[in-house]
């Protein structure tokens, strides 16, 4: 029988399925737990400020616009948008939890440079080692996003409705859920799915070099390391 050469040879190649590489991912943060809760953490922080303030300008133009009604002054403008001062605050501190996820990442590729290279020399793709960093990435990111995006919203409900003392019904029907009160799709249920997504996405931009360089790293360097 003939053996296969060249890209044939490469292409006969097993490959992990997609599941594998997802029990393989959430197997390692188990075992790094307490380092994977600080990365969390500082996704937690970023998204929970973010969704405060996305969410806590919806919920006060609403309140506003219920306070006009109140006093029969519909001449008066509602203030629109998120203030500036605001905005950059909120762009400085994702971009130290994208700062924060890299260094994090960046030391888990450091210290599993063995761990790598028993991978690689046991017919591990490139594609499949990027692949597990980016899953262990996504699932502190989603997590971290989840509470966060709670938490902030929970803090804008606590500091608007207890200033606008709204009564419970009032809350319940005329609270910004889907559009806020310039119809606009930033309503706190799309800020909530927006914090989720992207404090994924910070996590896995953060985590992409990190990655790409374990998954460059040849075997031989690799298991070389002193640990």
């Amino acid at each position: 029988m003939q053996k296969p050469t060249g890209s044939s040879a490469i292409n006969s190649q097993i490959q992990l399925p997609f599941s594998e590489a997802v029990r393989i991912a959430y197997q390692s943060l188990k075992i790094r737990f307490w380092r994977s809760i600080i990365t969390t953490l500082g996704i937690l922080s970023g998204i929970a400020f973010l969704v405060a303030v996305l969410a806590g300008t919806a919920i006060e133009s609403a309140v506003q616009a219920e306070e006009t009604q109140t006093v029969g002054s519909a001449t008066e403008e509602l203030p629109s948008g998120i203030p500036a001062d605001k905005v950059w605050l909120v762009t400085m501190s994702l971009i130290v939890c994208v700062v924060g996820i890299s260094n994090a990442m960046l030391m888990s590729v450091t210290e599993r440079f063995r761990e790598i290279g028993t991978m690689k020399c046991l017919g591990a793709l490139d594609k499949f080692v990027v692949l597990l960093f980016l899953l262990e990435a996504c699932f502190q990111g989603l997590a971290g996003a989840i509470v966060g995006s709670f938490v902030g919203t929970g803090f804008a409900l606590l500091v608007n409705l207890k200033a606008a003392q709204w009564s419970a019904w009032r809350v319940f029907y005329k609270f910004p859920w889907i559009f806020d009160v310039n119809g606009a799709l930033l309503g706190v249920i799309p800020v909530i799915v927006g914090g989720c997504l992207v404090g994924m996405l910070l996590a896995v931009l953060g985590a992409a070099g990190p990655a790409l360089r374990a998954a460059k790293m040849p075997p031989v360097d690799a298991m070389r390391v002193e640990v």
